[in-house]
């Protein structure tokens, strides 16, 4: 089993952006360009490691290396994304790997690229690449080349060497299984599963009970062999349950107006481990929106355009605009799934206004992963 914080230090310490990797600061798919730059380091990396798995390493400076994070992502969208865009497209895996001197949180993406046979092209066009370009790594620089047939194989054995370097070991994982039984001491429960004999869980999370129903709250799940994070959250609740082939998330989203709240499935992701020491994800999404009164709706939409308004203008807000200010992302989000008006637009237009609240910026930033994932899910 590789342990993937060791591979992504292997990685950095091996050499700078090369042929079979390529790092960057951000993964910003909001926009045309983010995508069609993704898409085309995904096409060149495939294109240029037809027999071995390539790399894309996440939330570092591309200038000296440092490791400084990026938020928790859930890949929702990417294989989606590149399965869209992309003939022959490549299987891709983006996992979170948590490192111990980034805030909570924080963690270093990591994308893993295996080639399919054949050659990987531009399905159609995007942003000012043409549909039916080709992309190789010339170095670390992914360009469009006229090509052969013949794709030449010269990194196999050096990231075969990489992975193995990067394989697990028992001091690893039990000091993991340690950091995290000691998180009783700030009042959460811990606990631990061994799949197979030779995979381990570990999550954390603060229990509670809601309408005889057990949920956890400020949830944090990894799979300690591999130091990849499968789940974290400050905010959702969650419902947890294993045997011994399986581990299952169920999320809640808390969704209401005012102090009418109420959870709803959003997503179960299930690992199901397998007698030859591999495993299985499969995620579904259980989302079913709530529905208001229309006309009610519009009445709270134009009451957070104020709210935006002033944020805007640079107002303050009173002791009652800011509680409403800090459910707003919440709101827009149930104005969204009932169509009412442009909410996420809006929001979007004040991003860097809602950094000023933290509180409000949190919420904002959950509303986009929820939408994100029922979106590109369903």
């Amino acid at each position: 089993m590789i342990n993937k914080r060791l591979l992504i230090k292997n990685l950095l310490a091996h050499n700078d952006e090369n042929s079979f990797y390529d790092k960057k600061l951000l993964l910003d798919l909001s926009h045309k360009e983010g995508k069609a730059k993704f898409l085309k380091h995904i096409c060149a990396l495939s294109n240029s490691n037809p027999a071995n798995n390539s790399y894309i390493v996440i939330g570092v400076d591309d200038m000296n290396n440092e490791v400084l994070g990026v938020d928790f992502f859930d890949d929702s969208k990417l294989q989606n994304l590149v399965n869209a865009y992309l003939e022959n497209a490549p299987i891709i895996q983006y996992e979170n790997i948590p490192f111990p001197h980034l805030p909570a949180g924080k963690v270093i993406g990591l994308v893993t690229i295996r080639a399919q046979k054949g050659l990987t092209a531009l399905r159609k066009n995007i942003w000012k690449y043409y549909g039916g370009s080709v992309f190789f790594r010339d170095g670390s620089i992914s360009m469009p080349k006229v090509f052969d047939i013949e794709i030449n194989d010269v990194n196999s054995a050096i990231v075969q060497q990489i992975e193995k370097q990067s394989s697990n070991n028992i001091e690893l994982t039990l000091d993991h299984v340690v950091e995290f039984m000691t998180r009783k001491q700030r009042g959460l429960e811990t606990h631990y599963k061994v799949f197979k004999e030779q995979f381990v869980i570990c999550w954390s999370g603060k229990l509670k009970q809601v309408n005889k129903e057990q949920y956890y709250s400020r949830v944090d799940i990894e799979l300690v062999n591999e130091q990849v994070r499968l789940f974290y959250s400050a905010l959702d609740e969650v419902q947890i349950s294993y045997d011994e082939d399986s581990f299952s998330i169920l999320e809640f989203v808390e969704l209401g107006i005012g102090k009418h709240q109420k959870y709803h499935p959003l997503e179960r992701q299930t690992l199901r481990f397998l007698p030859n020491g591999t495993y299985q994800l499969e995620t579904k999404i259980l989302f079913n929106p709530p529905y208001y009164d229309r006309r009610s709706l519009h009445h709270i939409y134009n009451s957070n355009l104020y709210l935006l308004r002033k944020l805007e203008s640079g107002q303050e807000f009173t002791t009652r605009e800011l509680k409403d200010f800090q459910s707003l992302p919440e709101t827009m989000l149930i104005c969204k799934f009932n169509n009412i008006g442009e909410p996420i637009v809006k929001m979007k237009n004040h991003k860097a206004g809602f950094k000023k609240y933290p509180k409000a910026y949190r919420a904002y930033k959950e509303s986009l992963r929820i939408l994100r994932k029922v979106k590109y899910n369903s």
